[in-house]
Formats: structure tokens, C-alpha cells, sequence
């Protein structure tokens, strides 16, 4: 919980939860929704072959189209260049 706020939210904490509301809606149309799973395990299976495919080949804007496990074996790019280089 964040000092401050009683109920731990603070303007900070709701753009840090951008991201992985922006993740999760992806997910859910560009899967979810379209296999429609019947049972939890289907849904894991479902979840890791999904995320395999996000990290290792689906194309993504902000990196030139490349995936991210690309950009992060190669270390150009993204956080990658910033977490090698020290200031």
C-alpha cells in the first residue's frame, strides 16, 4: 500500500497499471475471445501458447515490428540498451 492514500492509490500507481491493462485486453481479443476456452486447463495452454507467440513472433509497433524476444537477445532497444549502459 502506498503512504498517503487509504486505499493505496495514488496518480502514479494508475499509469503504472496501464501497461498490463493494455496487455490483458490485447489478450483478450486477439484470444481469448476468439477461442473461446471451455475449461481452466484449456485456458492455460491457451495462455502459454499465446504469450509464447506475443514474446517470439508477433510483431510489435514500438520495436520496428520485431518481437520482443528479439529485441532482448539482441539488446538493442527498448530497456535493454539502458539497463547495459551505465550512466
Amino acid at each position: 500500500m502506498r503512504r498517503g492514500h487509504p486505499h493505496g492509490w495514488t496518480r502514479a500507481s494508475a499509469f503504472d497499471n496501464i501497461f498490463v491493462e493494455r496487455l490483458w485486453r490485447r489478450v483478450k481479443h486477439e484470444d481469448g475471445y476468439l477461442k473461446g476456452y471451455a475449461t481452466a486447463g484449456e485456458l492455460m495452454v491457451g495462455l502459454a501458447e499465446y504469450f509464447a507467440f506475443y514474446n517470439g513472433e508477433r510483431p510489435h509497433q514500438y520495436w520496428a515490428t520485431r518481437p520482443p524476444q528479439v529485441v532482448y537477445r539482441s539488446a538493442v532497444g527498448g530497456g535493454a540498451v539502458q539497463m547495459l549502459v551505465k550512466p
